[in-house]
Parts: C-alpha cells; sequence; structure tokens
C-alpha cells in the first residue's frame, strides 16, 4: 500500500554510519521495486540479511495443467481438493496464466519454517480462521475475511489459533498488487469516493526484533520452483524501517458497495488491480432503486476476460446450488447470466446478502487437474428450462 510509514529506530538520513550502543552497524537493506523507480522500504537488520548457510531443493505439489479443456462455464467445490498441510503447502493450484494464479487450501497444520514468495505479490483471503501475520515488518492480527496482500520477497509466517477450520483463498499476482489509481488523488491519498480508505488499511506493529543465531528454515518459492535456504540468523531482527512497501490487511466486511438507479456492472465492485488481471468482490447492500429495475445481473458474453467467482458467504440471488467455498470459472467468448427463474425471482427485491471474491482476468486461464476431480458435470446444462 503506497502510503509511508517509519517504525522503531532509523537513522535521520539514508544510507549512512547507523551504529549499535557497542559501534557496530546496523545493516541497511533497501526493499525496491522496479528497479529503484517506484515505491520501496529501507530495513535495519542486526545481521546481514545475506547470511545464508545452505541451499537446496525443496518439492511441492499444487496441481498439474489439465491439457485439452473445453471453452465453456465450470462450477466446481474447491473443498473436495483439500489436503493436510501448513499455510503454504496445502494450496492447490486451480487456475493461473502468466499474470496470475488461484489457489484453494483447507490448512491443518503448522510450521516453523518461514515462506517468502520472491516472484509473486499474494493477495490471501482468509475464508476461515484467525490468528496472526508475522513478517521482519512487524505483526497483524489475522481476522475472518481479510484480504492480506503480501509484497513478493516479504518474508513471513501465517500462524492461526486454531487448526480446525482454516480455509484460504490465494490470489498470486506477478505484478504488483495495487489499490486502483481510479480510487486515489493525485497525490496518492484515497478519494471521499472510494468504497475503503486508510483508516480501514491495517499495517505492520513492528516487534522486539529477535537477534538469535541458529539455523532457521526459510523456504522460497520462485514460480513454480520452490527452495530451501538454511540461514545462520533468525530474519525478524529489524530494528527499524520505514518507507511504502509493506504487507497490509483489509477485511472485506469494510468494503461500502456503490448503488445505483439500476443494475451496475460488476467492475463497480473492484477491490484491488494488477497487470492484465482485477479483483472485485461483491458484499451485502441495497438493491437498484428503479422502479422497474431487474436486481439479478443481465447476461452477458465476456468477449475480452474470463471471470473467476470465489464463493464465501450468503444467498446468491442469480445462481442455485452454491455453497462456500464453491467456484464458477465463465469464460470469454461464452455467455453466461443468471438461471432460469432468477431474473423474474429478483424483480422487486430491496437488498442482497452475499459476500463473493471475483477475479477477472484479461488473457484466458488455464485449468488444472483439480477442477477436473472437483467440478460439477451438469453445469452447462443447468441454464435449460426443465
Amino acid at each position: 500500500m503506497p502510503f509511508y510509514i517509519k517504525q522503531g529506530q532509523i537513522p535521520h538520513k539514508r544510507h549512512i554510519a547507523f551504529e549499535k550502543e557497542n559501534g557496530e552497524l546496523y545493516r541497511e537493506e533497501l526493499f525496491s521495486t522496479h528497479g529503484f523507480s517506484n515505491i520501496y522500504s529501507n530495513k535495519y537488520h542486526h545481521n546481514m540479511p545475506t547470511k545464508v548457510m545452505e541451499v537446496k531443493p525443496y518439492q511441492v505439489e499444487h496441481g498439474e495443467a489439465w491439457q485439452d479443456t473445453l471453452i465453456q462455464n465450470y462450477k466446481l467445490d474447491s473443498r473436495k481438493a483439500d489436503c493436510d498441510g501448513n499455510f503454504f503447502s496445502s494450496r492447490n493450484k486451480i487456475f493461473f496464466n502468466t499474470d496470475v494464479a488461484l489457489y484453494t487450501a483447507k490448512v491443518t497444520q503448522d510450521t516453523h519454517e518461514f515462506y517468502r514468495n520472491a516472484y509473486a505479490d499474494e493477495v490471501v483471503f482468509v475464508h476461515e480462521g484467525e490468528g496472526t501475520l508475522t513478517s521482519e515488518y512487524g505483526e497483524i492480527a489475522v481476522k475472518k475475511w481479510d484480504y492480506l496482500v503480501i509484497p513478493r520477497g516479504t518474508t513471513y509466517q501465517l500462524k492461526f489459533t486454531d487448526y480446525s477450520n482454516v480455509r484460504l483463498f490465494v490470489i498470486e499476482s506477478f505484478s504488483m498488487v495495487e489499490v486502483p489509481k481510479h480510487f486515489r488523488n493525485e497525490y496518492g491519498q484515497l478519494l471521499e469516493s472510494a468504497p475503503y480508505c486508510e483508516r480501514d488499511i491495517r499495517t505492520p506493529q513492528l516487534q522486539q526484533a529477535v537477534v538469535k543465531q541458529g539455523d532457521f528454515s526459510l523456504v522460497c518459492k520462485f514460480g513454480d520452483k520452490y527452495q530451501q535456504m538454511q540461514l545462520e540468523w533468525h530474519p525478524y531482527d529489524l530494528v527499524g524501517w520505514d518507507g511504502c512497501v509493506y504487507p497490509w490487511a483489509f477485511n472485506i466486511t469494510e468494503y461500502a458497495p456503490k448503488v445505483g438507479k439500476i443494475h451496475l456492472p460488476p467492475s463497480d465492485h473492484i477491490v484491488f488491480s494488477a497487470n492484465n488481471f482485477v479483483v472485485c468482490n461483491f458484499v451485502p447492500r441495497l438493491y437498484d432503486f428503479h422502479p422497474q429495475s431487474i436486481p439479478a445481473p443481465y447476461y452477458h458474453n465476456n468477449i475480452d476476460s474470463d471471470e473467476v467467482l470465489y464463493y464465501v458467504d450468503g444467498d446468491f440471488m442469480s445462481r442455485t446450488g452454491i455453497e462456500a467455498g464453491y467456484m464458477t470459472l465463465h469464460q470469454k467468448g461464452v455467455p453466461h447470466g443468471p438461471q432460469p427463474g432468477k431474473t423474474e425471482a429478483s424483480i422487486g427485491k430491496t437488498e442482497t446478502y452475499e459476500y463473493a471474491v471475483m477475479v477477472d482476468t484479461f488473457a484466458p486461464l488455464n485449468l488444472t487437474s483439480h477442477v477436473k476431480n472437483c467440478m460439477s458435470e451438469d453445469y452447462n446444462r443447468s441454464w435449460l428450462e426443465n
């Protein structure tokens, strides 16, 4: 999130000697984006962040590509792909292209390992569970239905208080995840008309530096390749940091939806943007107030984008047979819309209770074997009149 934060102890100028009481230097690390030309943070370590004792392969399987898929509409129960694992090893890749990958996970285990996605920003939607996001920058208390926006290169752990029911929807972005530009003024401040503001955003609180020598395992993800690094020093050894790059949290219940006289398009429900895709969300809201309005969405053909919906909670007024944890994919070039009777049933309704996360991509998505194993075979027939 590009607004400036300063925490802990930092020198009065960048890139100057910053001494400890014993005369040794704190180690400055510039955490920069776009090759020093975009937002950045400066971190001040007790020890050099480069001290790695060993690097070795690390195996994590998320799901293989499903070849020769049909271009059609899909519905699947992502819960059928559940497997045991921690906050990164339990992820099942469902859809992907060169811009984004979408995962679901049922987290069943804690881990002592640290994790870093070196090539991608992550948006972790916490469908079920609560706990703490810990990182070099500090701690963020995690609540149910939080979006956790984690910049690439961040070393972090995700800890939950109870592993009996933890479920995640993870968006892996190979470009920077941003607050949409049309939500911000020329100085970067969120506009009065934006659906959320800086007060809704929760940022890390720096903790006491962990100055501990030992053997600390860091699992790094480079695209689809994993490596394990053994660190000599605990990675959370910051005495201070400042800048505009850090993990942050935003809860979907804080989103203030727009309401119109007639039905508004899904793009009016955007929450984050990135290169070649956007993230939208649907939340409880009043319906349209034209006397002849049809609250249910009109039939539409995504000729420029694939549309993925991850269903969180509520009564989904345009679709039958949907439960929390289900996903739909409506592919570009194939019309979709309300199922029979849903348009008529929506007329006269004044409000809706539904929570869902939507990802619209501007390049076609590939499907994995998890879709094949979790899909409803008759979804394409659900628009036929009985």
